[in-house]
């Protein structure tokens, strides 16, 4: 698992938040395998939610959260859906795409998004929806 501080550092790329362009993650960073669409990242995905194990702590316990970590989080689940899954989209709308993909893209969000509740809740032990 890593530390609170590269977790922080990795959500950065995978939101696009993280200014360093020139960076070797921030082509492996989830909003940029989006854009331009190469196909879904499995690996990419497992390293998002590594990063969200390695904040659970921080989103459950934590007294002031890092509004850097909230940011990330927000934009990758946003971001995703209105690029990737919403129709007009500029994936679905642009037919680059598969329902396929898309469906197992809409897993991947609601499976993040539920842990992330979980956490901020209080909890985030549970299994997915």
């Amino acid at each position: 698992m890593m530390t609170l501080d590269a977790a922080r550092e990795q959500l950065g790329f995978h939101s696009g938040a993280d200014p360093r362009i020139d960076d070797p993650r921030w082509e492996n960073g989830h909003l940029s395998t989006l854009r331009p669409y190469r196909g879904l990242r499995p690996d990419v995905m497992a390293n998002v939610m590594e990063c969200v194990d390695s904040i659970a702590e921080h989103l459950r316990d934590a007294a002031e959260l890092d509004r850097h970590i909230v940011s990330s989080l927000w934009g990758i689940v946003h971001f995703t859906r209105a690029w990737a899954l919403h129709p007009e989209g500029m994936l679905k709308r642009n037919r680059l795409i598969t329902a396929e993909d898309a469906a197992t893209l809409e897993e991947w969000l609601s499976t993040l998004s539920y842990r992330i509740a979980l956490l901020l809740d209080g909890s985030g032990d549970e299994a997915g929806p």
